[in-house]
């Protein structure tokens, strides 16, 4: 059995029973979703052969019949995977005659593309869509993601933005980039193209998911969110504290115009309720 199937020896861990494989990263075959003694990956589920039509527009992936889902898992069990020769693949090439089939855990291995839009179809190493952009590298071009070289000319592992056409870049750093910035913020990593970029990516089987980037994501970016609400003169005069503050009067607490990163009470600075705006020591350039 091939290194890249063995199935897990512990028995809590969940295989999915179309790529047989417990050992993938979710962005790769999607979360494990399990229902009626089914366990399957969301895009194994996907892109398994004929299954996708059973969406009709809705992104639920359990509203597909559970019997076509069984159907599909018989079915796989049938075919052999022309990757690593195992059972269970349930994935076939959209060429009309090819006979090609593979699990989607061994796409990349066997320069296989998975579109990841639309139909969700599939291709193999000898018909997937290839990049028509005229260029080829020049001699020691390295990959603007990682800077490692790229090799001589475009191949499955190394492509070019179609735009620039200036932009070289492995398939796997550009496809960790599409992870990481999500559809609102990929884009060429020199020319910032974005509509023509996206669309040649998706085409070549490039995922990009649908959500914000995640150097957006909630834990990071929550203290940024939070109005500043302390009193940070040399010596607070409120008997209670720093952080105690009232809407009027002396001890309405105003955040510096320039930084908002300092606050005061209007009494610890000795400011008249006529006064709307301050400015702390630092912005003022009080001792500059």
């Amino acid at each position: 059995m091939s290194k890249r199937k063995q199935k897990t020896s512990n028995p809590e861990v969940e295989v999915c029973m179309l790529c047989r494989r417990a050992d993938v990263h979710p962005d790769a075959c999607g979360p494990m979703l399990g229902e009626s003694g089914l366990c399957v990956h969301k895009f194994c589920l996907f892109f398994a052969d004929g299954l996708y039509e059973h969406t009709a527009g809705q992104r639920a992936v359990l509203q597909i019949p559970l019997d076509a889902i069984r159907c599909a898992i018989e079915e796989a069990e049938q075919k052999h995977c022309f990757v690593c020769g195992d059972k269970g693949a349930s994935i076939y090439c959209a060429e009309t005659g090819c006979e090609r089939s593979f699990h989607l855990p061994c796409a990349t291995d066997g320069e296989c593309v998975t579109q990841f839009f639309g139909q969700h179809r599939s291709f193999c190493c000898e018909h997937r869509p290839q990049q028509a952009v005229e260029a080829a590298p020049e001699q020691d071009t390295n990959c603007v993601i990682c800077l490692e070289p790229v090799g001589d000319k475009k191949s499955y592992h190394t492509m070019v933005c179609p735009v620039c056409t200036q932009a070289w870049f492995h398939r796997s750093c550009i496809q960790g980039q599409a992870m990481s910035a999500g559809i609102l913020h990929f884009r060429c990593p020199v020319c910032r193209d974005r509509m023509q970029f996206r669309k040649e990516m998706h085409l070549l089987g490039i995922q990009i998911p649908a959500r914000r980037p995640t150097w957006e994501d909630k834990e990071s970016y929550e203290t940024l969110h939070k109005k500043h609400q302390r009193c940070d003169v040399g010596e607070c005069l409120h008997t209670e504290g720093r952080e105690q503050a009232e809407k009027h009067g002396p001890w309405e607490l105003l955040l510096c115009t320039s930084c908002a990163a300092q606050g005061t009470h209007r009494l610890c600075s000795n400011l008249s309720n006529s006064l709307s705006s301050w400015e702390c020591d630092s912005c003022a350039g009080v001792g500059t």
